[in-house]
């Protein structure tokens, strides 16, 4: 019974996230627009469960290259006014548009012409007719019997903020390395910040098979070591190619009719596989693999001997942040 209603109050949430996109216009545009040519700072401003969502954007933002901060908007008409410059850019959330402390901001605002991204719910309503530019967060209802409590409406929220804050992101070229050095503090900086020879995996656990080998005896190496992929090397023990589960798949769709079992893996590897060397930062070795769009990179020192090998998902923490990866 209770599991029924989660999936209803998610399935509901889900479709209120789907009904943004329609909802999508040229003010998004001019929004991103502002936002990266802002020469001061987003401030972002909220009620209530508003605010908490409020928050939570502002500390996107400024952990993905847009500097941010949020002010209470209780506290911005009691004197923290004082804070907004005319280089900033107020973002002003508010399901119903009408919230009274956020609304008695605007005019301030307006006097000292900044700019003002409005997220809101209710296109008719003071915020939406006041701000310079309207992300439209209106959703159907919000999830449970009564639905009252701020639900759908904050999630939409959310959702939009990120959608700014990410795309601003990746039009200012924001990469792994960069958010690193914003991030010197957590486990997952101090690991972006590191030489992939801190994160690499060596030793016995690297995926290797002679170049002679056959390719069912690849495969049963890429499902032992379980990493996607496997090295090739030759009698003297150097780098001679690669096999992924990719390369994998697109040979046998090309010998759907024929044996292939008992190819020899140097017929069918990927030859001369980008490599990189140990001392690598892991935000480098990062942004490497985005720009080649690899999962996988092999670690070598300078007579090509594989010291250890690196994929996509063990740098990035296995999911903790994501790349523009295809």
């Amino acid at each position: 019974m209770y599991i029924n209603n989660a999936k209803n109050i998610i399935e509901l949430e889900s479709e209120s996230i789907k009904g943004l996109i329609d909802n999508l216009n040229n003010d998004f545009n001019e929004a991103v627009n502002i936002v990266l040519k802002c020469e001061g700072r987003i401030v972002v401003s909220g009620m209530g469960k508003s605010g908490i969502i409020g928050k939570k954007i502002s500390a996107t933002l400024a952990s993905t290259g847009s500097p941010s901060f949020f002010m209470h908007p209780a506290e911005a008409i009691h004197g923290d006014l004082g804070m907004l410059k005319k280089e900033d850019v107020l973002l002003a959330i508010s399901n119903s548009g009408e919230t009274e402390e956020l609304i008695k901001m605007l005019p301030f605002a307006n006097k000292n012409k900044i700019k003002i991204i409005g997220i809101c719910g209710n296109v008719n309503s003071y915020l939406a007719k006041n701000c310079d530019f309207l992300l439209n967060s209106c959703v159907k209802k919000e999830a449970g019997k009564i639905g009252l409590p701020p639900t759908c409406s904050t999630t939409a929220q959310l959702v939009l903020g990120d959608a700014l804050a990410i795309t601003v992101s990746e039009l200012r070229n924001f990469e792994a390395k960069d958010f690193a050095n914003l991030h010197p503090g957590g486990s997952l900086g101090r690991k972006l910040l590191g030489s992939l020879k801190d994160v690499m995996v060596t030793g016995f656990s690297i995926p290797i098979i002679n170049e002679n080998a056959t390719l069912i005896d690849a495969v049963k190496e890429i499902t032992d070591k379980r990493l996607g992929f496997t090295t090739a090397v030759n009698n003297a023990k150097k780098l001679t190619g690669i096999l992924t589960d990719g390369d994998l798949r697109r040979i046998i769709l090309r010998n759907k009719n024929k044996d292939i079992w008992s190819l020899n893996l140097r017929d069918v590897m990927t030859r001369h596989p980008l490599t990189i060397n140990k001392e690598i930062m892991v935000a480098d070795a990062l942004e490497l693999m985005e720009k080649k769009q690899i999962t996988s990179i092999v670690i070598t020192n300078d007579d090509e001997i594989i010291e250890g090998v690196a994929h996509l998902h063990d740098l990035l923490g296995r999911g903790s942040i994501k790349l523009s990866m295809k």
